[in-house]
């Protein structure tokens, strides 16, 4: 795959929501380190359910500001109906809603080997 410039890719957090606001701490800090490590890429958190943005409207806004090609990572450690099934019906309505766009979605964190190594790492130290 080829790189897209940073200032036309736009990197969505995309996680279930809490009526808790300080449940969104840790997913805010995962885009402050994405801004410090990479200026000039376009972040930003979304939630299914209960928080703002969702995932359509924090897209519209990234889209707005000039991401031609998203990435969408679900911050859910396993793969439950969330991530298998509602979704994939969220990617498929931004893709209608902005068919000029390429929306990569990768996988949940929980099925990265570095994700679970770190889990495990933190567990037995």
């Amino acid at each position: 795959m080829t790189s897209t410039p940073s200032a036309l890719r736009g990197i969505v957090l995309f996680a279930h929501g809490s009526r808790d606001p300080q449940w969104r701490l840790p997913i805010e800090a995962v885009a402050g380190q994405i801004s410090t490590r990479q200026p000039g890429t376009l972040v930003r958190c979304a939630y299914l359910e209960i928080c703002t943005p969702s995932l359509p409207e924090a897209a519209a806004d990234l889209i707005a500001e000039g991401a031609r090609h998203l990435r969408v990572f679900p911050l859910f450690l396993g793969v439950g109906k969330h991530a298998r099934e509602d979704l994939p019906l969220l990617i498929g309505q931004i893709r209608a809603t902005h068919p000029e766009v390429s929306i990569e979605l990768l996988p949940a964190a929980g099925e990265y080997e570095q994700m679970t190594t770190l889990m495990a790492d933190i567990a037995v130290a």
